[in-house]
């Protein structure tokens, strides 16, 4: 059974200075009662009840001040609260002027040791004549450093062939999963996984045509593109005519209307001499 010295806080068993507090008084309190020793579940009861009775006495000390419409609480306020949860205040007096109590010490502050030191690169720059020494010293002169924030791009004819063909292959491995997923699919090996799978040929009654007529895909695709760039110039050239109508139409309607006629100036009468 773990037992508590008396005047002995543990301070392992929390990390909260307030109940490391709260032991001490309850610790003091059984030093007083005459107990030398002490369970460390007892211990550990009396503290919950001491502290839910000091959160009692606050709670209905706050209800007392905030009803008179106070926002600091009295004396008054706090004997109210004790004498509604049933306890007497005749002996408080007494009971602090008591010969044998246990002082305790005030809890101190505890001070971070730890020193953080700033990163400084660089001399600071001092204040020119017209610049107050009550204001903050400039930046560290790093910062007026200019560096680039980019890459430099990759000139080497072997290192731009190497990325090129590793592109082309990551392509070419992304368009064959996709249509092995978008169309029927063939397996290479009898398994049930999905790691060898082959697009399903469409089957073609005359084969052998694509061998008996071959066909340049390089001429082709410019005669393809010719084409495309015939076709594209004729709907250009149709549609520039067709405006170009519709423009003739407009004016020949505006000018048959008599209020857009031009002027006519009138001939001026021959004087006879």
């Amino acid at each position: 059974m773990a037992m508590i010295a008396p005047g002995v806080t543990e301070t392992g068993t929390s990390s909260n200075p307030r109940r490391k507090i709260l032991t001490s008084v309850v610790c003091a309190l059984l030093q007083e009662s005459g107990f030398q020793s002490g369970d460390k579940a007892a211990v550990g009861t009396l503290v919950e009840m001491l502290q839910s009775f000091m959160f009692e006495v606050g709670r209905s000390t706050k209800g007392f001040c905030e009803l008179a419409y106070r926002t600091e609480p009295v004396v008054a306020d706090v004997l109210l609260a004790l004498t509604e949860m049933g306890f007497s205040t005749e002996g408080l007096q007494a009971y602090k002027n008591r010969q044998n109590r246990v002082v305790i010490s005030a809890p101190t502050q505890q001070v971070d040791l730890k020193q953080h030191n700033v990163l400084q690169v660089g001399d600071k720059k001092p204040h020119s004549a017209h610049i107050p020494d009550h204001l903050p010293p400039f930046p560290d002169t790093h910062t007026y450093c200019f560096s680039h924030t980019y890459k430099q791009p990759v000139t080497e004819y072997e290192a731009i062939r190497e990325k090129a063909a590793a592109q082309k292959r990551d392509i070419e491995r992304a368009l064959t999963k996709f249509a092995a997923k978008t169309q029927e699919t063939q397996n290479l090996f009898i398994t049930d996984d999905k790691e060898f799978l082959l697009v399903k040929i469409e089957p073609n009654s005359k084969a052998y045509l694509d061998a008996l007529m071959p066909r340049d895909q390089v001429f082709e695709e410019e005669e393809e593109n010719t084409r495309r760039k015939r076709r594209k110039v004729m709907n250009e050239d149709g549609e520039l005519q067709q405006e170009k109508d519709k423009l003739n139409e407009s004016q020949d309607a505006e000018l048959d209307n008599p209020y857009l006629r031009p002027v006519k100036m009138p001939r001026k009468p021959k004087v006879k001499k």
